[in-house]
């Protein structure tokens, strides 16, 4: 199994109403994106957070399906019209367990 986990630090004018739809369209991949096997998004309340206020975990059987999941046009969508513009810092971890 390989998990992949994202920690997401937007820009000052990106808060509220952004973020939750960020939260939204990020939830709908699971559905979409057919080797998710379980993906879970939420926001950030540790007091270690360091300004990261969403993280994200997804889960895939295999690295095949990671990389399937990077290039899916859905995944393409959601980064490119509401991730990457209201971004200003991010962090990824994958590892195989």
């Amino acid at each position: 199994m390989i998990e992949h986990i994202v920690l997401f630090r937007f820009k000052a004018a990106s808060q509220g109403a952004i973020q939750d739809r960020i939260v939204s369209e990020l939830r709908a991949l699971k559905g979409i994106v057919p080797s998710v096997v379980d993906l879970s998004v939420g926001y950030n309340f540790s007091e270690r957070n360091q300004g990261y206020e969403l993280g994200l975990v997804v889960r895939f059987r295999d690295r095949a399906g990671l990389d399937a999941y990077q290039i899916h046009p859905e995944h393409q969508r959601v980064a490119g019209e509401w991730i990457k513009p209201n971004l200003e810092q991010i962090i990824a971890v994958d590892y195989e367990f």
